[in-house]
């Protein structure tokens, strides 16, 4: 039976580029200091960003990628790089672009 890698590897430049653009131009942006992309998130009150992050966290384990994340109350702050590269990679653009989709959805 052969193994197959879940290893991510980092985004090229020619992906930073094309892949990674549409992201920060939807507002999320570098975090300093670290190859990772951060956002914050503004919901009505806790329950719809409670809501939120539980659609996230459903899509999150789904695709084993895990954001990192703080909540109080309404607000919601995402991190997100892959550890197993040590910086971003597609599934960071993907997860973002999902995040961001289901975001929409709850206004």
């Amino acid at each position: 039976k052969a193994v197959v890698s879940t290893q991510s590897t980092g985004l090229s430049d020619e992906q930073r580029t094309v892949d990674l653009k549409p992201v920060l131009d939807a507002g999320w942006a570098v975090t300093e200091g670290r190859d990772a992309i951060k956002k914050e998130f503004l919901f009505r009150d806790f329950n719809e960003a409670f809501g939120f992050m539980s659609r996230v966290a459903l899509r999150a384990d789904k695709v084993d990628h895990h954001p990192e994340w703080f909540n109080v109350y309404n607000r919601v702050d995402i991190t997100l790089s892959t550890h197993d590269c040590g910086g971003l990679s597609t599934r960071d653009v993907d997860l973002a672009k999902f995040i961001d989709e289901a975001a929409a959805k709850m206004k």
